[in-house]
């Protein structure tokens, strides 16, 4: 929902989870689908590198360039206060946006190549937004996987 109307994500989506682990953002909400074994394989090398017992992920398909998203929080209630956000990306390499909450002057931008692991905790979902911009220039997929804690 945006602005009180649906329209269609500018990605694929998927959810994963532990069974009742549903979340809701932008007026839908996604009941859990079962671990997948190559995703359990990477949620259970997180927990070890992050000490965190990760319970569901959002799986994000960019088929090309023209998939993005826009400006955001990850700041649904069922995240916490403080929620931990572990994002793994594979396959082409995009530019990651961040800017501050009240003074969106104050930006970072961050390139996500395949393989890395960017790590959002502690207040950031409070202070800054983010957002994965259009490049049209690239022509090949990206997956994300969003890893995170219901509570």
């Amino acid at each position: 929902m945006m602005f009180g109307r649906k329209v269609m994500q500018p990605r694929l989506v998927a959810w994963q989870g532990d069974p009742g682990k549903s979340y809701r953002y932008s007026g839908v909400t996604w009941d859990p689908d079962p671990w997948g074994t190559a995703v359990a394989e990477i949620r259970d090398r997180l927990t070890t590198k992050l000490g965190i017992r990760f319970n569901s992920v959002l799986l994000n398909l960019y088929r090309d360039g023209h998939d993005c998203m826009g400006w955001h929080r990850d700041d649904e209630p069922e995240l916490g206060p403080e929620p931990c956000i572990a994002s793994v990306s594979l396959g082409a390499v995009r530019k990651f946006r961040f800017r501050k909450m009240g003074d969106p002057r104050q930006k970072a931008e961050v390139e996500l190549g395949s393989g890395s692991l960017l790590v959002m905790a502690g207040r950031t979902q409070e202070l800054w937004q983010h957002a994965l911009p259009r490049m049209l220039r690239v022509k090949e997929s990206r997956i994300n996987l969003t890893f995170r804690v219901i509570r």
